[in-house]
């Protein structure tokens, strides 16, 4: 379990909530149960290298706050438009019996063992988180799906993750897919050797030079042609000349 030191703040003017953040902390809040709200402060190089794990929003952290240690859970974070640093957080409470709703991320181990993949599939992952309802002392750290042995057409539903009993999937009803296993994608036709490429070209040109040659042959002696525009066109005949009478 991570753990933390922060501050308590007794301060939410705008004015004053910058001067915590120029100060190089962030402001927090932490809620949930019977106890009232509590505005703290955390350094916020701590609290970037945690938010930088993946699993930041589904790990309890305890913090610690006067000597006395508190489990939270993150649930809420918010940046800065522009730098994209984070300026507040929200925690939630962790309290024995209390079940939270929380997505879990899921891990995919044992590639190098998976048949399908050595055959070039390609795993299609569906989801890559799974929001699940659990005691807040039984939050898995994360879902693991093992691909020893797993070929091309396989898929992973929920029911393949051992969960506890008191861990329930919040999608009820259905036995959803997790990630496929799909075989390759259809290779492209491979591309005509330059060489032959060439030849193609060169044989093409000959062809075109000889039908050109054809056309140009003159006709024979005594006999012009009235070709316009591609018409052969005959002389008219001669009318006959009347006879005078």
């Amino acid at each position: 379990m991570n753990s933390l030191e922060v501050n308590i703040r007794d301060n939410s003017t705008k004015g004053q909530l910058n001067t915590i953040r120029n100060s190089g902390n962030v402001p927090a809040i932490i809620y949930g149960g019977k106890e009232q709200n509590q505005k703290i402060s955390i350094p916020k190089k701590l609290l970037k290298s945690l938010i930088e794990k993946e699993n930041f929003l589904s790990t309890i952290i305890s913090l610690n706050i006067d000597g006395k240690p508190q489990n939270v859970l993150p649930k809420e974070i918010k940046y800065h438009i522009i730098s994209d640093e984070p300026t507040h957080v929200d925690f939630l409470r962790v309290l024995p019996g209390v079940k939270v709703k929380i997505e879990i991320p899921v891990n995919f181990i044992n590639h190098e063992k998976s048949p399908g993949l050595k055959k070039n599939g390609v795993l299609n992952i569906v989801r890559r988180k799974v929001e699940l309802k659990c005691p807040s002392e039984k939050i898995p750290e994360n879902l693991t799906l093992d691909l020893d042995g797993v070929d091309i057409g396989e898929s992973f539903k929920i029911s393949s993750v051992k969960l506890d009993p008191e861990v329930i999937p919040t999608i009820q009803g259905r036995d959803f897919v997790i990630a496929t296993l799909a075989a390759p994608t259809v290779m492209k036709e491979p591309e005509k050797p330059a060489e032959a490429e060439t030849a193609e070209s060169e044989e093409g040109t000959e062809g075109a030079t000889a039908a050109a040659a054809d056309g140009d042959k003159a006709a024979p002696e005594g006999e012009k042609s009235d070709k316009k525009d591609g018409v052969d066109k005959k002389p008219a005949d001669k009318k006959p000349t009347e006879e005078k009478k």
